[in-house]
C-alpha cells in the first residue's frame, strides 16, 4: 500500500508543485515572536471550503491573538497532493478517517500532542479511539457527513427512493452529484448489491459500465457548494453532502431528503498536523478552540455536518440535531457503511474514476 501511496502522491505532486510554490511566500512566512500564553503568531490551515465559519476564525485570533492564513482544497486527492510537496507550509490540515493511516505510513502527518487539547474530553465514546487512529495519536474528529439523496418534487414527477432511480432516463441533466470518487463509485456499487469499499476488478469493472450509463444525467459534479446548483433551479436532484441538502432547504424548503434503501456510507473528517509543521502548539491550540461546546454548536449551524462533540449537541438547533440529511435516524444507522482505506485498490478506483470523468 505505501508504495502504491508513493505513486499516488507523486503524479499528483508533479501537477500541483507549482500552484504549491507560487503560495508559500503567504502560507509559509514565519512568525515573529510568540504570545503571552506560548504561541506562534501566525497559523496556516489547509481545510474543505465551506467548513469553518469566518467568525469562528476571528475569533480564534482575537483569543490567542494569533493571524490564521486560510487556504482550501475540494478533495481528499488535492489535499493530499498539496501536503506531500508542501512540507513546511502547512500547520493544520484536515483530512478523512480512511485517508489518515495511508497518511500515518508515509510519514506525512507527526503525532498530535493530547495535553494541548483538553477539550478532547468533549467527543463522544462512539467517535473516537477507532481503527484508522486507535487512541487518536495522530488525528482528532472535526465533523463527519453522509453523502444523501435529495430532490425537487415540485420539479420532476418521478419518485425517488433509492440509488438506483438515479438511472430513470427523465432525469437527463437534472443531477448534481459530489465531485469524490469514493462516494460516488460507493454509491453505484451498493445499486449493484456489493459493498461500497469494494476492491473486486471485475466488480469496478461492473462499476465502472454502470456509472457511464449515469452521465447523461450528471449536470455537473460539484464538492464546494452543490446547494447552489440546487437552489438556483438548475439541478432537481443531489446526490451531495447532507449538509448541503440541508443548507438548501433553509431556501427551499421543497426539497425532500431520500434515504435510499441501499443504505449511506459515511466518513469523518479529521484534523492532523502535517510533518514539518512550523507551528504545532499553535496548531493544538486551534484544535482545541474547535472543540470548545459554543464553537462547535456556531460552526454547526454555519455548516451544519454531524458533530462528534456531544457537549455541544445540546446547543445546536434542534432543526440541525433532527434533519435526516444530516442525522440518519438509527435504524437507518444501521444500514450505514464507512468508507475504509482500500489499499492497493485505490488505483483501480482511480483509474476508473479517471475514465468515467474524461466520458463529460
Amino acid at each position: 500500500m505505501v508504495k502504491s501511496w508513493k505513486k499516488t502522491i507523486t503524479y499528483s505532486a508533479i501537477a500541483l508543485s507549482l500552484a504549491v510554490t507560487a503560495g508559500c511566500s503567504t502560507s509559509s512566512s514565519t512568525s515573529s515572536g510568540t504570545t503571552a500564553e506560548g504561541l506562534d503568531k501566525e497559523l496556516n490551515v489547509f481545510n474543505w471550503s465551506e467548513y469553518v465559519p469566518e467568525d469562528v476564525i476571528k475569533k480564534f485570533e482575537e483569543k490567542h491573538g494569533v493571524k490564521v492564513n486560510y487556504s482550501t482544497f475540494s478533495s481528499n486527492e488535492e489535499m493530499l497532493a498539496k501536503v506531500s510537496v508542501g512540507k513546511g507550509i502547512y500547520d493544520l490540515t484536515v483530512a478523512s478517517d480512511y485517508y489518515i493511516q495511508p497518511m500515518v505510513k508515509e510519514g506525512m502527518i507527526q503525532p498530535i500532542d493530547m495535553n494541548n487539547i483538553p477539550n478532547y474530553k468533549n467527543l463522544a465514546a462512539e467517535y473516537i479511539n477507532k481503527e484508522h487512529d486507535p487512541g487518536n495519536q495522530y488525528s482528532i474528529p472535526y465533523m463527519g457527513n453522509t453523502v444523501s439523496l435529495g430532490y425537487n418534487p415540485d420539479n420532476i414527477k418521478t419518485e425517488i427512493t433509492s440509488f438506483a432511480d438515479l438511472w430513470k432516463p427523465e432525469l437527463k441533466s437534472q443531477i448534481v452529484m459530489v465531485d469524490d470518487q469514493r462516494f460516488v463509485l460507493g454509491m453505484v456499487l451498493k445499486t449493484l448489491g456489493y459493498s461500497g469499499n469494494e476492491t473486486d476488478p471485475a466488480r469496478l469493472e461492473e462499476a465502472k459500465q454502470k456509472m457511464l450509463e449515469l452521465m447523461p444525467n450528471i449536470k455537473a459534479f460539484d464538492s464546494d457548494s452543490p446547494k447552489t446548483l440546487m437552489v438556483n433551479g438548475e439541478v432537481n436532484v443531489a446526490f451531495v453532502w447532507g449538509a448541503e441538502i440541508a443548507l438548501a432547504q433553509r431556501e427551499k424548503p421543497q426539497f425532500r431528503t431520500v434515504l435510499p434503501k441501499e443504505g449511506l456510507m459515511i466518513s469523518f473528517d479529521n484534523f492532523v498536523i502535517p510533518t514539518g509543521a512550523k507551528h504545532k502548539k499553535t496548531a493544538e491550540a486551534f484544535i482545541n478552540f474547535m472543540l470548545e461546546p459554543e464553537i462547535n454548536a456556531e460552526i454547526s449551524k454555519s455548516f451544519p455536518y454531524i458533530s462528534p462533540n456531544k457537549e455541544a449537541h445540546p446547543l445546536i438547533d434542534k432543526d440541525i440535531m433532527n434533519n435526516p440529511a444530516i442525522y440518519p435516524p438509527e435504524e437507518e444507522m444501521k444500514k450505514v457503511e464507512s468508507v475504509k482505506d482500500i489499499g492497493d485498490a485505490i488505483k483501480l478506483y482511480d483509474r476508473v474514476w479517471s475514465e468515467v470523468k474524461s466520458s463529460q
